[in-house]
């Protein structure tokens, strides 16, 4: 596997199906990023479509586990809010962050998955370590200026592969005429 191929590719977290996708592939942990993947960049939000799928994941008995680079007290306040231990700063794609969520989670490699919205963070780091990788799409288009230098890249890297299932609108895809 590329390190920058995500394993796989959907438009949303809530379109991972939780047994399918996760249970019956033996992965029982997830680490999950925060911005723009289960937050919105623009409202600050989690959308109630991803609530609700966490909600059932955990039921499940999906553990997860916020790994972000973002430090601010926001971030704590989610996973509070959320029930959901964190590891904030977590300088992705470096390993250091991805191991730490591990631990939190008592799990490997093996049984979890970095669920995340960035090929060069997310997926890239997992891969560094041996894990799997789920790509989404942004759940937004604003983004950090650094961020929407990268998305370019990204989207090349991608090329016209589509997200599970194809949205209207997707930035790793979406090709910008100018």
């Amino acid at each position: 596997m590329p390190l920058l191929e995500p394993d796989r590719y959907f438009s949303r977290l809530s379109h991972i199906d939780i047994d399918r996708d996760l249970l019956a592939r033996g992965l029982g942990h997830v680490l999950l990023d925060i911005d723009n993947t289960i937050l919105t960049r623009d409202t600050h939000e989690v959308p109630r479509d991803v609530r609700l799928w966490l909600g059932r994941a955990q039921e499940a008995g999906v553990t997860f586990c916020l790994v972000s680079n973002n430090w601010h007290k926001s971030v704590f306040d989610l996973a509070q809010q959320l029930d959901i231990p964190i590891v904030a700063k977590a300088v992705k794609p470096l390993p250091h962050g991805f191991m730490l969520g591990m631990n939190k989670l008592k799990s490997n490699r093996k049984n979890t998955v970095m669920v995340g919205d960035q090929l060069m963070t997310d997926v890239f780091g997992a891969h560094l370590l041996g894990m799997r990788a789920y790509l989404l799409c942004p759940l937004v288009e604003q983004d950090l200026p650094h961020t929407l230098v990268i998305r370019n890249l990204e989207r090349a890297i991608m090329g016209e592969r589509q997200p599970e299932p194809a949205p209207a609108r997707c930035q790793h895809t979406e090709r910008k005429s100018r």
